[in-house]
């Protein structure tokens, strides 16, 4: 099957055969348990047709977006997209990109309906059609984003590292890329990610992990972190007699674009979180391995004070100590969640 008939393949899934969220028969691509408390509150003001339509395996909806520009790749019907939209702000910008037209059609229906909702002047959320493994053809400009976010998406194309390098084409220096997506603890067999509906459940196309990490070292981010890692399982007994022998994980990851080493290094710094995010006062997770509560001082190694200190984070932080001094490798171990998801790469 050529890159084309795969994204037709999801295309005629996503755009024909699913008509809302409860026809899907695997909870890889519809976790909605997954968003965040101070978030919930959120989705009564989203039109009903937008949430019945989203289809999605996560919630990579980080902080601090006041006012900054967020693409969304496989933004589908738009319900993260107008989340995102109260997130930014009335001065903030959303962009959400598809390339399913049913899906696009929604979303475009309702940019007024929100804009009245939340008391804009008008709408800061655009929706364009266009193939993620090509943001140029598109207009979106290289170091044009502050963040990137995806959900549930990455997983369809046919071409994931062309994909990864279009989001660090677009992201600003010190920019995130914060998502989503479905992993496997294995390499999927040829024939099984071809099968249109484990593809359009997000099973097929799924990445081995080990695969992943080294398309991202490959593409100059060597560090990337774990902040939410969740089994899926395959209750359905069609999808299950198919692919039941791989296990499969929904994760939530955030990088970001900047100068990273390959390992925890020591350097004697120490990162105080000041408590300042408004809808969380007592601590900041970085990732599922660093817990900064407000006021502590917590030994960090170089890669997490640059990613605290250089990203749109460096107000809510107080970095103490810089680089000139070098300790050797810093101990920055995760939890053992896993025996067959791990990063091998610095701090994740």
């Amino acid at each position: 099957m050529t890159d084309a008939a795969i994204s037709e393949s999801v295309q005629n899934y996503y755009g024909e055969v699913l008509k809302s969220s409860q026809d899907l028969k695997t909870s890889a691509c519809c976790t909605v348990d997954a968003m965040p408390t101070h978030l919930r509150s959120y989705l009564s003001d989203l039109h009903p047709e937008v949430v019945s339509r989203f289809y999605g395996c996560g919630s990579p909806l980080p902080p601090v977006l006041e006012g900054r520009t967020v693409l969304d790749l496989g933004c589908g019907s738009g319900r993260d997209c107008y989340l995102l939209s109260r997130l930014v702000g009335e001065t903030g910008r959303v962009i959400g990109v598809d390339m399913t037209q049913a899906q696009l059609d929604v979303a475009r229906r309702h940019c007024d309906w929100h804009a009245e909702r939340y008391g804009y002047a008008r709408s800061n959320v655009e929706f364009l059609q266009g193939q993620i493994e090509d943001l140029a053809s598109i207009g979106i400009a290289d170091n044009a984003i502050d963040v990137v976010v995806s959900n549930c998406v990455i997983n369809l194309s046919p071409d994931k590292k062309q994909v990864l390098a279009e989001i660090f084409r677009v992201l600003k220096p010190g920019g995130e890329l914060y998502f989503s997506d479905v992993y496997a603890d294995r390499r999927i067999p040829a024939a099984l990610k071809l099968d249109p509906v484990l593809l359009g459940e997000c099973l097929g196309g799924a990445l081995y992990w080990e695969d992943f990490r080294r398309i991202m070292q490959d593409l100059g981010c060597p560090d990337v972190r774990i902040v939410k890692d969740n089994p899926i399982a395959l209750d359905d007994p069609e999808v299950s007699a198919k692919i039941g022998m791989v296990n499969f994980r929904s994760i939530t990851v955030r990088a970001f674009k900047m100068p990273l080493e390959d390992r925890c290094e020591d350097f004697g710094q120490v990162a105080v979180y000041k408590g300042t995010l408004p809808e969380q006062p007592h601590f900041f997770d970085l990732d599922d391995h660093h817990h900064f509560e407000t006021g502590r001082p917590l030994r960090v190694c170089g890669n997490t004070a640059d990613m605290l200190g250089a990203s749109r984070y460096a107000g809510h932080f107080d970095i103490w100590g810089d680089k000139s001094t070098h300790f050797g490798l810093f101990d920055c171990a995760p939890p053992n969640k896993s025996l067959s998801i791990k990063s091998g790469a610095a701090c994740c």
